[in-house]
C-alpha cells in the first residue's frame, strides 16, 4: 500500500484527534465519578463463605453499625464498603477455617434516607437505592410548590455532633450555573424548601 503525504497527515490528525478525546474522557470519567457505597444501618447483606455448609447468613446492619457472624462474633459493618468488610470478615474467619472464599454482597440498601421538608409536593422520608443529588431529591418529593423560596433552599447535614448547611439556588441550576451546588447527598440529609 502506498501512503501519500495527504493520507499520512490524515492518520496522524485522526490519531491525535483520539487521543486528546480518550484523554478528555478519562478526565470527565474521574469528575463525576460515584463514590463508593458506605455500607450503613438498615441495609440487609448475604454473606458466605464458600463450600463451608452453614457459613451463609443473612444479616440487618443494627443501628449502631455492627453484625453478627458464626466463628467471629460481632464485627462493625457500618462505614465501610463491601471490600472492607469482606476482607475483615476473611482475616477474622481464617483462623478457622484456612484460605477461606468470603464474599459479602448488599440485597437491601435501606441506609440511604434523606429528608425533603418545606414547600414540596410530598414532604417526607425518601429511601434512595442509589447515590442521589439535590436536584434529584427534589423531584422524589414532587418538585417545589408555587410558594417555594427556590434561591433558598438549604441541605443540612451532620457529621458527628456538627452540623453543615449547603445553599442551594435551585433558579441557577436550572438556568444550568453554579452546578457544584447540586451535591450528591449522604445518608441522613436534610433539604429544607421555605
Amino acid at each position: 500500500m502506498k501512503l501519500t503525504f495527504k493520507t499520512l497527515i490524515i492518520m496522524l490528525l485522526s490519531v491525535s484527534m483520539f487521543g486528546t478525546v480518550t484523554a478528555q474522557q478519562k478526565k470527565q470519567a474521574s469528575d463525576t465519578a460515584v463514590p463508593a457505597f458506605i455500607l450503613g444501618a438498615g441495609d440487609v447483606l448475604d454473606i458466605s463463605i464458600w463450600k463451608e455448609e452453614g457459613m451463609q447468613r443473612e444479616v440487618m446492619i443494627r443501628p449502631d453499625g455492627g453484625i453478627s457472624f458464626p466463628l467471629i462474633g460481632d464485627i462493625q459493618a457500618g462505614g465501610k464498603t463491601t471490600e472492607q468488610l469482606q476482607t475483615e470478615v476473611k482475616n477474622k474467619v481464617q483462623k478457622f477455617i484456612p484460605d477461606a472464599v468470603v464474599t459479602v454482597g448488599v440485597i437491601q440498601v435501606n441506609s440511604n434516607t434523606v429528608y425533603v421538608l418545606g414547600k414540596v409536593n410530598r414532604p417526607g422520608q425518601y429511601v434512595a437505592k442509589h447515590y442521589v443529588d439535590v436536584t434529584q431529591a427534589l423531584a422524589m418529593a414532587g418538585g417545589l410548590t408555587a410558594y417555594a423560596a427556590a434561591n433558598s433552599i438549604k441541605v443540612l447535614r451532620r457529621i458527628g455532633t456538627q452540623q453543615t448547611v449547603f445553599e442551594f439556588k435551585y433558579g441557577d441550576v436550572e438556568d444550568g450555573d453554579d452546578l457544584k451546588q447540586n451535591i450528591i447527598l449522604k445518608n441522613g440529609d436534610v433539604i429544607i424548601v421555605p
